[in-house]
């Protein structure tokens, strides 16, 4: 129950912790707009509690998996410490995991002053006694990202039915945002610097199904190419089943568009994806991930799998190590399977492999793919690369190439010359250099300006 304090209260200082994906990072970008706008302090998000003394700690949650669940139990407890010890006002729990366990977390966790799910923002806004025009979407943004990259999320919500996932139980149906709105917000965040857009969602390849009755991610690419100033738009989170044709000519012949795909495939034994729901068998996914080869060149893919999942034999998993040998993803994440309750698996299957094989699968898939990076890499040394620089440290700066996504992939690490008088590397971030690399590990690259 949120105990109703309007307009008895408002802060001066929130401190907003964003935990989980990217897609979570633009909910809380979107409130800390709101928040600023109403003329609150936003306390960096990394400060110590002892240093930022916030009146308010909104802690926005994942509920995803049980790491994640536990990372956000942890964060709240916490702030609960530093709520007793004086160093915080009150605390918000907001987000996912808030949304699937609301009346267990308030039993749970009495630390919290209110719980929200994962789409009340404007009644966090109300709770903390501020105004809104609740009719006007939040296209503003308080970017936690460097200035020059954002994330623009296209839709929220999702339509499949994958046996081990909870996402549709948390976020329910597919949502597209329209695209009118998004071009707007995308607008916004150009005039703010940004130079390159990250398109996310649960499943960027179904956008526009409920709003236009067809695929039209495509279509929106294309608009938000216009936009003077965005110069990178890359794609992540794309579902492989009935991947829209156009995209991949798109990937192939608009220059703003990075040559770069997320595309999360889970597994590669047919017998496996059919327990998992996935409505794609091994030869499809394969006859996909040749196409985007051929017609995309030089295409760099990043993908995810599980291993472990109910059902997964040692036939199957050999079968998932000769699919990443054949295929040499750019990159590739993989999680030991982790059962949810609820879901369709919780409810049908037993989770049946023990444990330890499940570690000792992921141990074997990530040094195969470790080795598979530095050959990938390896092959790079010598070229000359567009790059964009993040980042700069002591006598270097840190970088990507369309071929790396920030904060999941690794780093061009460029060395500079320090004796050069008048020469100010932070006025780099953000701005695009040539770069040839010059050597390879597993998963960074370095490199010097050309």
């Amino acid at each position: 129950m949120i105990p109703d304090i309007t307009g008895l209260f408002k802060p001066k200082k929130v401190q907003l912790i964003s935990l989980g994906c990217s897609k979570n990072r633009v909910d809380s970008e979107k409130l800390l707009a709101v928040l600023n706008g109403n003329g609150i302090e936003i306390v960096p998000e990394e400060s110590d509690f002892r240093d930022s003394r916030p009146d308010v700690v909104i802690i926005n949650t994942c509920g995803f998996i049980g790491d994640a669940k536990q990372e956000s139990i942890n964060e709240i407890l916490k702030a609960g410490e530093a709520k007793k010890a004086g160093l915080v006002g009150k605390i918000i729990v907001c987000g996912c995991l808030s949304e699937r366990y609301n009346g267990e977390l308030e039993e749970l966790l009495p630390e919290a002053d209110a719980f929200f799910g994962s789409f009340q923002w404007d009644e966090i806004v109300a709770w903390l006694g501020l105004g809104r025009d609740t009719k006007t979407p939040m296209l503003d943004r308080y970017l936690t990202t460097p200035k020059h990259y954002a994330y623009l999320k296209i839709s929220d919500g999702c339509n499949r039915k994958c046996s081990y996932c909870a996402i549709p139980l948390i976020k329910g149906a597919h949502k597209s945002v329209p695209e009118e709105e998004l071009v707007s917000e995308a607008e916004t965040l150009a005039h703010k610097g940004v130079r390159e857009l990250i398109l996310i969602a649960q499943d960027t390849t179904y956008y526009g199904m409920d709003l236009y009755k067809k695929r039209t991610l495509g279509r929106l690419i294309n608009k938000l190419s216009l936009i003077e100033g965005i110069e990178w738009i890359r794609i992540h989170y794309s579902y492989p089943l009935a991947f829209p044709e156009d995209v991949i000519r798109i990937m192939r012949t608009n220059p703003k568009v990075c040559k770069y795909l997320d595309i999360p495939l889970q597994h590669s034994s047919t017998k496996v994806l059919k327990i998992m729901r996935r409505g794609i068998d091994s030869e499809r996914t394969q006859e996909l991930i040749d196409r985007l080869r051929a017609e995309v060149p030089g295409v760099a893919l990043r993908t995810t799998l599980i291993v472990g999942h109910p059902g997964e034999r040692d036939a199957d998993f050999r079968e998932l190590l000769n699919f990443v040998k054949r295929n040499k993803f750019e990159m590739l994440g993989a999680f030991p399977y982790s059962c949810e309750e609820n879901t369709y698996d919780a409810l049908h299957y037993k989770d049946d492999v023990p444990e330890r094989v499940k570690l000792n699968r992921y141990d074997k898939l990530m040094t195969l793919q470790a080795k598979i990076s530095l050959e990938n890499n390896q092959k790079r040394v010598g070229t000359v690369e567009k790059v964009i620089i993040d980042d700069v440290g002591d006598g270097v700066f840190y970088g990507r190439s369309q071929r790396e996504s920030p904060e999941v992939d690794g780093r061009i690490i460029i060395k500079y010359d320090t004796s050069e008088r008048d020469f100010d590397p932070v006025g780099f971030i953000g701005k695009f250099a040539a770069v040839k690399i010059t050597g390879a590990s597993e998963y960074d690259l370095m490199g010097e300006l050309a």
